[in-house]
């Protein structure tokens, strides 16, 4: 198995969130942090020193001065990291745990995690609180080249299971909304976390909530109408269609699904926050997180 275990300082300010400036200022002046240095002076950081910054940063974010938090032993660091997050409440140890189990394809860590969390919170606090803010910083870990899809796919994966496990044990629960919604991505569209999460909610809220997974093609929709009366569409765009293409897409949706039975399209995700919304029919409704989607319903 390859794991990442040499990390340089731009990576722990990136996952960390501690800029590379203070990171230096810190190891200098406190020693908090023993790097190796290649015959060029460069830093490399291992491990367990991502693991240390990572606790650092929690506390220091949570007001414990840098010079307490040098004073301590390893030990006391680790205890006060747990002490520090139960008092206040907070998801950053649990994150912190989620991003060194990523990195290190740990998924007995990332279970330990989870169960853990799930013990004290619903699956639907745990998606929206923890794993939506882990999939954030993911996102930006992924373009600053801190991590490889590698590491993408395999927490993503790990997630999805989650939600696919929650769907399992609420879908054959009759439906006591009549209102009927149709979730589905479209060609070459491939990122299904966010839409597979919204059909849990609808799910749970009591809604007839039909998932037709990733790659349908626009025209297949049609065979729904056939069987069911007002639908809502529901789709999340992450990379499809793209900028150039998707007003068109739109307005093809729009002609050839919506308007000739008065239907709504809801739409979510980055190429669909980036859209002038104004230039849209009333029958596109554009979502700008998935909470804000939840609270329409």
């Amino acid at each position: 198995m390859s794991i990442k275990n040499s990390f340089s300082i731009k990576d722990l300010e990136n996952l960390s969130g501690v800029k590379a400036h203070t990171i230096r200022i810190w190891e200098k002046r406190y020693n908090l942090l023993e790097p190796e240095r290649s015959e060029s002076n460069i830093r490399t950081y291992d491990i367990s020193n991502l693991q240390k910054i990572l606790n650092i940063s929690l506390l220091n974010n949570n007001g414990v001065k840098i010079s307490k938090i040098a004073a301590i032993s390893e030990e006391d660091l680790c205890n006060k990291v747990r002490e520090v997050s139960s008092i206040k409440q907070s998801n950053a140890l649990a994150l912190n745990d989620f991003k060194i189990a990523m990195l290190n394809f740990d998924q007995s860590l990332f279970e330990k995690t989870y169960n853990k969390l799930l013990a004290i919170n619903s699956f639907r606090d745990v998606f929206l609180k923890e794993f939506l803010v882990l999939l954030t910083e993911i996102g930006n870990l992924w373009t600053t080249n801190t991590i490889t899809p590698a590491h993408e796919r395999f927490i993503s994966t790990l997630i999805k299971q989650k939600i696919l496990i929650n769907i399992e044990r609420i879908q054959n629960v009759t439906p006591v909304n009549d209102k009927v919604f149709a979730l589905f991505l479209p060609v070459n569209e491939m990122h299904d976390i966010g839409i597979l999460y919204l059909h849990f909610e609808l799910l749970l809220k009591g809604y007839k909530s039909i998932f037709l997974g990733s790659g349908v093609p626009m025209e297949n929709l049609i065979e729904l109408q056939k069987l069911y009366c007002n639908i809502t569409y529901v789709s999340y765009f992450t990379i499809e269609p793209n900028k150039e293409e998707v007003h068109k897409y739109l307005k093809c949706f729009n002609s050839g699904i919506l308007s000739s039975r008065n239907e709504q399209f809801h739409i979510l995700g980055r190429i669909a926050n980036e859209m002038e919304t104004n230039k849209l029919p009333k029958s596109i409704v554009v979502h700008d997180s998935i909470i804000g989607f939840i609270d329409k319903f």
